[in-house]
């Protein structure tokens, strides 16, 4: 038993009672440090429990020393545990006489490594949601951002929004007539110039094509296998590539996917390492449906287009002061009335497209002057029809007007 002084001894360390939290699988070293009076005549033998029962000295060591004056006596008994289970953790208790201390060891919790680690998946998943709404979302996105706050490409002398040149295979006609152009006119409001012509008939673009590209603001070409067959894309591909990029801004090339794996043409190879100045589509099999990404592409490939109200026409052909005869708003110029002002030109006005009518001379001869004066006057409005330059208007869109009759073309018959 141990040996009890009338003084108990003074406990140095732990200064108070210790509270310890540590992982499963630590080690840990208990020290329990205490010093009582050589007068007292007395050798406390240090003990320890856990959960007030007793230890054994297998695991403590014990020592003990004289103090600074020779007055004292110190005493230290250090345990060691070892936490390799559940059961290792408890109140451990240090006795030295009539003097005791206590630790408390703890099992850490892992409630700080759950909580980062469901944070941290929380903020994964956060991530690979919006990186999923950025992939499904990122072209309406952008297609919405274009119409609000794009570049206007107004009063530039255009007046098609872009020009579609495809081959006089039956599939391509059926593509561009019944499916590109319904969808680009009717529901997006552009305007499309279709030509089916060979573009470069002799490796080099034709008068046509420099002239009617010039009156558009976008080239399309759809670059099926038939199309692929002309003689300058067998020939020299990339040559013509460079005049197509030298006559339009970033040109529009659509291919089909049921030909594109298929197809050993350099051309596509060609157009997928120049991807920074042209724009590959590619047309699938659920790009039929309106909302399809093919048309949120080609939308954004397109220029921005400008919403206005049907009574006042559109404001990129009256921006451009086109004054061909059918795009007037106002078609009173037409009547058949002198100019009465024949010292300067106020406007556009009948006589313009003919000439002043001849004297009549009324005499004995009266109603056969009369007569012969209407005959006169059917001739001259059958010249007055021959003089107005009519011969691009059939190619023209004039949905967006309500003051004149409807052009009928025989390509539309």
């Amino acid at each position: 038993m141990a040996e009890f002084c009338s003084v108990p001894p003074e406990i140095v360390a732990p200064a108070a009672n210790e509270t310890l939290e540590l992982a499963l699988g630590s080690q840990v070293v208990l020290n329990c440090t205490v010093r009582w009076a050589i007068s007292e005549h007395c050798e406390p033998v240090p003990t320890w429990t856990k959960d007030g029962q007793w230890l054994g000295s297998e695991s403590r060591q014990d020592s003990t020393w004289l103090g600074q004056n020779a007055s004292e006596r110190l005493l230290a008994t250090v345990l060691q545990v070892n936490l390799t289970h559940n059961a290792d953790f408890g109140v451990f208790a240090c006795w030295v006489s009539n003097a005791t201390a206590s630790f408390t060891l703890r099992r850490e919790e892992v409630a700080g490594h759950v909580s980062a680690v469901l944070a941290a998946l929380l903020v994964l998943s956060l991530l690979v949601l919006l990186a999923g709404l950025y992939i499904r979302c990122r072209l309406s996105v952008l297609l919405w951002y274009r119409n609000h706050y794009g570049e206007l490409e107004m009063n530039d002398g255009k007046l098609y929004d872009a020009y579609v040149s495809h081959a006089t295979a039956p599939d391509d006609r059926k593509f561009v007539h019944f499916i590109v152009k319904p969808q680009l006119e009717n529901r997006y409001g552009y305007k499309l110039y279709l030509d089916e012509q060979n573009i470069m008939p002799n490796a080099e673009p034709s008068a046509d094509l420099i002239m009617n590209v010039s009156r558009c603001r976008r080239l399309i070409v759809v670059l099926s296998v038939a199309y692929l067959e002309q003689d300058w894309c067998n020939s020299s591909f990339r040559e013509g590539l460079w005049r197509l990029l030298e006559l339009s801004k970033k040109p529009i090339f659509i291919v089909f996917e049921s030909q594109y794996r298929e197809i050993t043409h350099p051309a596509i190879s060609l157009l997928k390492q120049h991807r920074s100045a042209v724009t590959l589509l590619v047309w699938r099999a659920g790009s039929m449906t309106p909302s399809s990404d093919f048309w949120k592409e080609l939308c954004l490939a397109l220029p921005r287009k400008v919403a206005f109200r049907r009574t006042m026409g559109d404001p990129q052909t009256q921006l451009q002061e086109d004054k061909a005869p059918m795009l007037i708003l106002h078609s009173s110029y037409l009547d058949s009335r002198g100019d009465p002002h024949p010292d300067g030109d106020l406007g556009l006005r009948g006589c313009a497209f003919r000439n002043p009518l001849p004297p009549r001379i009324c005499g004995p001869g009266g109603p056969t002057a009369l007569a012969t004066g209407t005959v006169e006057d059917t001739q001259l409005k059958d010249s007055h029809r021959s003089e107005i330059d009519i011969s691009d208007l059939g190619s023209r869109n004039y949905g967006a007007r309500t003051d004149f009759y409807c052009l009928v073309t025989e390509d539309d018959i």
